[in-house]
């Protein structure tokens, strides 16, 4: 079963009301990359590219169609019982934008990070919501303990 609005927001610090949704709260674009060089994933493990930052203009971020590797503004705990799933906002679907993103399991913590498919030039100005997070109430054994554990939380 899926969490209210509220509850999600109660794990999270830091929020403003406009944040909080009936389902779930919004998250707020922290930061916009454009991957430069190839990464890897092996058997045995990982390697993300190298990234070069996107600037904002005055706080906006005018994108070009392409893809773009976005971070949250908001640091996300997911809790011990539960997993979270992170939906793009329908306004980036109406302006031809996606937001692909992967499972967050119980136990994560961190600023997280998705792929924004640009499908149509657009501006997204910093701190906008770009993003639901929802979390639903999920059996496992341990909790995440992966190599993005605590990312872009320094």
């Amino acid at each position: 079963m899926f969490k209210s609005g509220q509850f999600v927001a109660d794990r999270l610090e830091a929020l403003s009301a406009t944040q909080v949704q009936p389902n779930g709260v919004d998250l707020r674009l922290g930061a916009v990359y454009e991957q430069v060089e190839p990464g890897r994933i092996g058997r045995e493990g990982k390697t993300v590219g190298e990234r070069r930052e996107i600037e904002p203009d005055d706080g906006v971020y005018t994108l070009e169609t392409g893809g773009y590797i976005v971070e949250y503004a908001d640091t996300v705990v997911i809790p011990e019982g539960h997993v979270g799933f992170l939906y793009p906002r329908s306004s980036l679907l109406r302006n031809s934008c996606m937001l692909d993103t992967a499972v967050w399991d119980a136990g994560y913590e961190g600023r997280g990070e998705g792929l924004l498919e640009v499908h149509h030039p657009i501006d997204i100005e910093s701190g906008a919501r770009i993003a639901q997070l929802v979390l639903a109430e999920a059996a496992h054994e341990g909790t995440y303990e992966g190599s993005y554990q605590g990312e872009n939380l320094e």
